[in-house]
């Protein structure tokens, strides 16, 4: 069995041209692939992000906030009024997405 790390550029630059996930007046900035702190799928090392599976889009001012102000996905969303997991749900989503529109080899 394979503990390879999943990986695709297609995948990457189709979620850069998503909108954030937040979607709010605070947005601003290019559009980033945040990669999960608690993966969906799949784990993370010392010092190693998550897989691309494990990816959401998010704006430069959010993906900041997430990181700097809140710290972990959880309290991120629970600020924005949405479960926990929606992060979670929303990346297994996209990545479903990804595969049904050919761009994960």
């Amino acid at each position: 069995m394979s503990k390879r790390r999943f990986k695709s550029k297609p995948f990457l630059q189709w979620i850069h041209e998503l909108g954030c996930t937040i979607n709010n007046e605070r947005c601003g900035g290019p559009i980033q692939a945040h990669h999960l702190l608690k993966p969906w799928v799949g784990g993370r090392g010392m010092g190693m992000k998550a897989d691309d599976r494990n990816v959401i889009p998010l704006c430069m001012n959010h993906h900041s906030e997430l990181h700097v102000k809140f710290g972990d996905e959880f309290q991120f969303f629970a600020h924005y009024e949405k479960p926990e997991d929606y992060g979670q749900k929303l990346a297994e989503a996209l990545y479903d997405a990804g595969v049904n529109l050919n761009l994960i080899e």
